[in-house]
């Protein structure tokens, strides 16, 4: 069994190019800390690979969603997602582990986790897959966990071996959060990667922490977050009297980037609640220029269509984030993706693309709140009534679009 694991492993790391410059800015924190008592995890994923689509799968012990490159029409990575069982998973590579061993693929980091979404229910399952799997893992990445047991944990993962850091352990995580960007605290320090996006994610929680105010809200915030780590530069205290005129400001290391793809926050379960009322909310393309949308896994493994792929293979939400994204990027040449147009994103006379953004994603919310309030008040989650959403999600951000930035969204 383990010979034909590592042979598949080996043959999918040939066929999928490998993601260079992958980053990434992702935290998990246990229920114990949370402003509900409910886990969270999130990941904003930066890749070159800027078209994600959502997916279905039932081919494993699990049924369970993933976010997946829209070019794997296979399905074969996934690069965070849940399960029916409430477990949960997502990664951010590592760039010091591994430091004195010649096998440096570093590849396998989406087939671990749609391995992971397809046998595991709990922290102990993770870290038996881990075990049990052929070495060298051929990743060097920090897996974040959670699981509808409570659990939530890192795993610093090399080749060989991996290191786990526990959010209930107050040794470990104090105020019951961890942060992990590009480095691992196992690994050869002297060469962490992804130091400005970590400390702006630690301040933000701290800060969130202080209040007890951590929520999946919060962390749609962090997604967009425009405080610099390093510098405390902070874009939002220079916003352009008009979006008229082009505005550039340096846009390097925030959490936000110019090849951020996605986002995830998946909200876990409160003790004794279904693992059915898992949610994950889902930023297809920038948050810069798009809407956090939730989900679940229904009997039919419905999801909203403008999540998952089209007939041209592609996501349509995606496709309109990435049409706006020009906007905020117009410089095509050079270092371009370096410097943002910040009167396109944000304005005094309110007209910024994010303003745009947020009235349209806050009526999402509102419309969700309502059916999440009486799933856990009865305990079940109503399939009907998730169905009824996504139909009205379709209709509605489609509508949205095409009318707040005239996109021919063709819904």
């Amino acid at each position: 069994m383990k010979q034909r694991i590592n042979i598949i492993i080996a043959s999918l790391i040939v066929i999928f190019s490998f993601e260079p410059l992958q980053a990434c800015t992702t935290a998990i924190v246990s229920g114990k800390y949370t402003a509900d008592g409910r886990p969270l995890l999130f990941k904003q994923r930066d890749t070159p690979q800027l078209e994600n689509k959502l997916v279905a799968f039932q081919d494993g012990k699990y049924p369970y969603l993933g976010l997946v490159n829209t070019k794997d029409v296979l399905g074969k990575e996934v690069f965070g997602g849940f399960n029916k069982a409430g477990f949960a998973i997502m990664n951010s590579a590592s760039y010091n582990l591994n430091p004195n061993d010649s096998c440096k693929d570093d590849g396998a980091d989406g087939l671990i986790m749609k391995l992971a979404l397809q046998k595991c229910a709990t922290l102990a399952d993770f870290e038996h897959l881990l075990d049990s799997l052929p070495k060298p893992l051929n990743v060097s990445s920090n897996f974040g966990v959670i699981d509808a047991k409570g659990g939530a944990a890192y795993y610093e993962t090399g080749n060989y071996k991996y290191k786990k850091y526990d959010a209930n352990d107050p040794d470990i995580a104090p105020l019951g959060y961890l942060v992990r960007t590009n480095f691992s605290y196992s690994g050869d320090r002297k060469q962490d990667k992804g130091l400005s996006r970590y400390q702006a994610a630690q301040d933000l929680l701290y800060q969130a922490s202080l209040t007890n105010s951590i929520t999946v809200d919060f962390f749609i915030n962090v997604s967009r977050s425009l405080k610099h780590g390093i510098t405390h530069t902070n874009l939002y205290d220079d916003i352009p009297a008009s979006g008229s005129e082009a505005s550039f400001s340096a846009f390097r290391d925030y959490i936000p980037r110019y090849v951020t793809a996605s986002s995830i926050v998946v909200h876990g379960i409160a003790k004794n609640e279904s693992p059915n009322l898992t949610t994950m909310w889902t930023t297809l393309g920038s948050p810069l220029t798009t809407v956090a949308i939730p989900v679940w896994i229904t009997s039919g493994l419905k999801l909203p269509e403008i999540l998952v792929a089209d007939k041209q293979g592609k996501a349509k939400l995606n496709d309109w984030s990435l049409q706006l994204k020009k906007q905020l990027f117009p410089i095509e040449r050079g270092e371009g993706a370096d410097y943002i147009n910040l009167s396109a994103l944000l304005s005094k006379d309110q007209k910024g693309i994010l303003q745009k953004i947020l009235p349209i994603e806050k009526l999402v919310q509102s419309q969700v709140s309502v059916y999440q309030h009486k799933w856990r008040t009865t305990g079940a989650i109503d399939e009907k009534e998730i169905l009824l959403f996504y139909n009205w999600v379709d209709k509605f951000i489609s509508q949205s679009y095409h009318d707040t930035f005239d996109i021919q969204t063709n819904f």
